[in-house]
């Protein structure tokens, strides 16, 4: 005897398939996070953004050029970003998109960017320091440093101080320091920096570096209080990118497992440069400058990212180690009193 069919099976069957596609899309959006809202167009301001021919710092790139900054992509492999500028201009419509060659693990690199930028360029209203290296194996740089601090906290320190007289004279200008939740547990080991005395575990080290990230924009707020240039760090959340290179090659069977749910459970490019754009464009966010920010909302460190005697610290630690010999700055501009009551950007 045939089973009967049950007439209401596929109704039933739709049912559940329309349930999942609204519970996927709704945690979807719910990964997607905060989203930028603000309109601010950027015509005659530059732009200065590291790390830029990829991922998070490719689509800020791009936004920035929307909006119709200059926008100079400093990247260490030029071919890769003048591709990414080409397809930047193509999208935007917006010719200015200037490539400059930065290797952040080699503090020459960084000085002659600073030099080569300093000299070529009128003005910076916004440096966006977003490159990054993600839980690599222990390489020590040209110069002698562990490669995560280096290349994560160290050549943007160094950079961003050569870098302090454009954004005085251009004032009110901007640094947006792209960080992470990984500061949470982290601890700047002033005694062993570079694990030379103890054994080298990447996700230690990641987590250092991006607390320092941290503590850098904090100081550097404190730093700057009443110059018209503030600073933010961010956290951009969990993105499918290739930062997470050097984990899937320890692991080649984790890449395999989660290649599809990443798709699900991880940002877009785009969505994750959300909160650097609004760290970088958004009105009004001067009375937080040191903040730290998540999906577009400001939100709590963690206490190692609010200790100021470390952050003060580290900074007199990342001077001697770069070599940058602080000195007196330029006074600012005569308008700098009227241009720091117009908007932000």
């Amino acid at each position: 005897m045939w089973d009967e069919v049950d007439p209401s099976a596929p109704v039933k069957y739709g049912a559940v398939i329309a349930v999942t596609v609204i519970c996927v899309v709704l945690l979807r959006k719910w990964i997607a996070g905060g989203v930028c809202q603000s309109s601010v167009q950027l015509r005659g301001k530059t732009v200065l953004v590291t790390g830029a021919n990829t991922g998070i710092g490719k689509e800020t790139c791009r936004d920035m050029a929307r909006r119709g900054a200059r926008v100079v992509m400093a990247c260490r492999d030029l071919t890769r970003a003048a591709r990414a500028a080409d397809e930047i201009r193509q999208t935007t419509g917006n010719s200015n998109i200037v490539v400059r060659h930065l290797d952040l693990a080699s503090m020459y690199s960084v000085r002659e960017l600073a030099k080569e930028f300093t000299a070529s360029e009128d003005r910076l209203d916004i440096l966006i320091n977003n490159a990054g290296v993600m839980m690599c194996p222990k390489w020590l740089t040209e110069d002698g440093f562990e490669t995560q601090l280096a290349v994560n906290h160290l050549g943007h320190f160094l950079l961003t101080n050569l870098l302090l007289g454009k954004l005085k004279s251009s004032a009110p200008s901007r640094v947006v320091n792209v960080s992470s939740i990984a500061h949470k547990g982290g601890k700047i080991q002033f005694d062993d920096l570079f694990f030379a005395k103890r054994p080298y575990n990447s996700l230690v080290s990641y987590r250092q570096s991006k607390l320092a990230n941290m503590l850098f924009s904090r100081e550097l707020a404190r730093r700057l209080k009443g110059t018209g240039v503030t600073s933010y760090s961010l956290h951009p959340g969990v993105i499918r990118t290739e930062l997470t290179r050097h984990v899937e090659t320890w692991f080649p069977m984790l890449r395999a497992i989660l290649s599809a749910p990443s798709m699900l459970l991880m940002k877009t490019p785009t969505q994750g440069a959300q909160t650097s754009i609004y760290c970088a464009v958004t009105p009004g966010l001067e009375q937080k400058s040191g903040s730290y920010f998540s999906d577009c909302a400001m939100t709590e460190t963690a206490p190692e990212g609010r200790d100021d005697a470390v952050a003060k610290r580290l900074w007199k630690e990342s001077a001697r180690l770069v070599g940058y010999i602080e000195t007196e700055q330029p006074p600012p501009p005569e308008n700098h009193r009227e241009r720091l009551n117009t908007p932000s950007i």
